[in-house]
């Protein structure tokens, strides 16, 4: 009985997370925040069932894209799905050097460090990385997260009522070229040039101050 009061030992890239989310800066200097666009790619969109083979990131800051700040891991998996095969190309026996879900996961808290996530459609990353935490029992991600496709939603009046987007929809609608579409490190890259043209046209517009926006895109995602 004694033992349920025990507080949980965590593993130390946990306590790592947890301990760099909690010490990170504030919102005062928008400039100074570093975020971190990011994209997977999945066996298919079952939170449960399926799992990641790609997670691929690229770090923002100071309005720019740090294209030497990047991050892309392939995950060894054993079931594939052969209708998203057509759609990412990960093969299961591919080229890609492969890691397990538990080191790739790692990898990427450790290059995630204290940033903000930026991704198009925040929900099905996070909960698919969220559900590869929870397999190592830790978890959810404690990092504050930003949707591309709620900011485009705050600062376009005429498409507030319409409920999700594409990212090639908004690639169109902010004249974005696309490239590497439907590779985790490509559509990243893509999130990221999203976020820069969504965050300037935020400052001319004064929609919304940028710094409310993270708070409240936090709680939105919670």
């Amino acid at each position: 009985m004694l033992g349920f009061f025990k507080k949980k030992k965590y593993p130390q890239f946990w306590k790592n997370h947890i301990k760099k989310v909690s010490e990170s800066i504030k919102y005062s200097n928008f400039e100074n925040i570093r975020f971190v666009a990011l994209d997977t790619e999945t066996t298919g969109f079952d939170y449960d069932n399926d799992r990641i083979l790609c997670i691929g990131a690229v770090a923002i800051k100071n309005n720019k894209i740090l294209v030497s700040d990047s991050f892309e891991v392939y995950i060894k998996q054993d079931v594939f799905n052969k209708e998203t095969v057509k759609i990412h190309g990960i093969r299961k026996n591919g080229n890609e050097i492969k890691v397990s879900e538990e080191e790739g996961l790692i990898k990427f808290l450790e290059y995630l460090d204290d940033a903000i996530i930026v991704a198009h459609h925040t929900k099905f990353d996070i909960s698919m990385i969220n559900e590869g935490l929870k397999r190592l029992n830790v978890g959810p991600l404690k990092s504050k997260q930003l949707d591309t496709n709620y900011i485009h939603k705050k600062i376009a009046s005429e498409h507030r009522f319409k409920k999700l987007f594409s990212l090639d929809e908004l690639c169109t609608i902010y004249n974005i070229k696309m490239h590497d579409r439907h590779t985790a490190s490509g559509d990243a890259l893509l999130t990221a040039y999203l976020f820069l043209k969504l965050t300037n046209k935020f400052k001319k517009n004064n929609a919304l101050n940028l710094n409310d926006l993270i708070k409240t895109n936090y709680y939105l995602n919670k």
